[in-house]
């Protein structure tokens, strides 16, 4: 098989919504699902294979299998499997957090640390995300406002719409807030450090706990430029490179690519219907699904409305990610 249909992996976070179930028939234990892992092989939430001789295994498995040459020449310089992508339903404001860079994670975790990207999806009229500072501060006042919860007072609260990025480098403070649907393309981490969370408590009743010492130690107290362009990608740097298709099913109702050596792809469709073909592979998809074309594939086509978030890896370059 060259095409590969994911199951994701959910997560019932408490400030979860309903749309991922109702919109998108993600399945879901309860009628709350805040996130699913679209293409995953973090042990916390790997995706499953739904077709072909692969079916019922995870990702992991059919990378193990096969070899690491389904991932492409280019991942051969991560230890893991190098991305997370995920659907996220924000209904209510997610915490305010950090995550560390690679050095520091490994150092203190035992895994990567977290560069990301997000990409509005949906979002209501008065939605905003926290994004950095306002104007650069202290360590000491950073440590202040969180325990005298005053942080917010000094974020940058950036009001969003849908088709809407963010390029969240590691270190950059940021929140998702509520009435907000996101696709999140990251690093394979599941490391974030917590520093406000509106004093909620989880399911056993009491806070959840903060990070603050390791927040101190990672955080970049300083605005951050939204002006930077990945054109003609949705997001490029070291990690991950995004690119987006749009098929109006009038004038564009094809579009033709091509999965080299260098890398796999991902292909997650966030609206629309209609089929992949890959090889002698072809798989009708609608809203929501989450496709893997490993390396080497060839010549792919994906006819019908689409809209989508294409997901590959290219050489690392002397530059900062952007």
């Amino acid at each position: 098989m060259s095409v590969l249909k994911l199951k994701p992996s959910g997560k019932d976070y408490l400030w979860g919504g309903h749309r991922l179930i109702e919109e998108y028939k993600k399945e879901s234990a309860g009628n709350v699902l805040a996130e699913t892992w679209e293409l995953s092989c973090h042990p916390d939430g790997p995706s499953v294979i739904t077709n072909g001789s692969y079916k019922g295994k995870t990702l992991p498995q059919y990378i193990e299998a096969e070899g690491r040459e389904v991932l492409g020449t280019h991942c051969s310089r991560f230890g893991d499997f190098p991305i997370l992508i995920k659907f996220i339903d924000a209904r209510d404001n997610l915490s305010i957090q950090v995550h560390p860079d690679d050095q520091f994670a490994l150092e203190h975790e035992g895994q990567y640390g977290k560069t990301e990207m997000w990409y509005v999806m949906d979002a209501g009229k008065d939605a905003f995300l926290y994004y950095g500072f306002q104007r650069k501060i202290s360590k000491e006042e950073f440590t202040r406002r969180i325990k005298e919860d005053t942080l917010p007072e000094v974020l940058h609260a950036v009001r969003v719409q849908k088709g809407d990025v963010l390029f969240i480098e590691s270190g950059t403070i940021h929140a998702i807030g509520k009435d907000i649907l996101i696709a999140e393309i990251q690093q394979n981490s599941n490391v974030t450090y917590r520093v406000y969370d509106y004093g909620r408590v989880g399911k056993d009743g009491k806070k959840r706990d903060l990070h603050i010492e390791k927040a101190l130690a990672v955080t970049k107290r300083v605005p951050i430029m939204r002006d930077r362009s990945s054109y003609p990608h949705v997001a490029d740097c070291d990690y991950f490179t995004v690119d987006r298709l749009n098929l109006d099913g009038n004038v564009m109702k094809k579009m033709e690519g091509n999965v080299s050596e260098a890398s796999f792809a991902s292909i997650l469709i966030l609206d629309g219907k209609g089929r992949i073909s890959c090889q002698a592979d072809s798989l009708s998809f609608q809203k929501g699904d989450s496709f893997f074309l490993s390396a080497g594939s060839g010549n792919y086509t994906i006819e019908g409305t689409s809209d989508a978030l294409i997901t590959t890896i290219r050489e690392t370059s002397p530059g900062i990610c952007k």
